[in-house]
């Protein structure tokens, strides 16, 4: 029996297919990294979001222990924040030396870019941080507010 030669119309098929498999493994591993990139973004801007929450939070705690208390006629003590902590921007100018002390240490060593308002009405007290994250077009803002009486 005779066997027929390989028919020419095979040559080159093993590399084009090899060719394939080495672009489409190529693009798989350009998603990969791409969704890595988009992963880092989101957990530094979570880490960016807790840390302002603990920011505010902090200066709350030191308002709430530094408030002030009031006794009227019939001996009912009421307590309010302390207006002293007010200030907008919150800075080495601004404030009194614990807010002073907050700005420049904790808001600025934790989030760049950042700036701090408090505002004090009545019993409500407002916290604001601004920051812009190093890779952001906007810049973010963290908002609390508490009642301190």
């Amino acid at each position: 029996m005779r066997t027929s030669p390989p028919s020419s119309k095979q040559t080159g098929s093993v590399i084009l297919e090899a060719l394939i498999a080495i672009l489409i493994f190529s693009i798989g591993i350009l998603a990969l990294v791409g969704m890595q990139v988009t992963t880092i973004n989101t957990v530094s801007d979570a880490k960016y979001r807790a840390d302002a929450s603990f920011l505010t939070d902090q200066i709350i705690g030191v308002m709430w222990a530094s408030r002030t208390s009031t006794t009227n006629a019939s001996g009912v003590v009421s307590f309010s924040p302390d207006t002293t902590f007010a200030c907008n921007p919150c800075s080495a100018a601004n404030g009194n030396a614990a807010t002073q002390a907050w700005a420049a240490s904790n808001v600025a060593g934790l989030l760049p870019g950042a700036t701090s308002a408090i505002a004090v009405s009545g019993a409500q007290v407002t916290v604001t941080l601004s920051w812009q994250p190093p890779q952001a077009t906007t810049a973010h803002r963290h908002t609390a507010v508490a009642y301190i009486n």
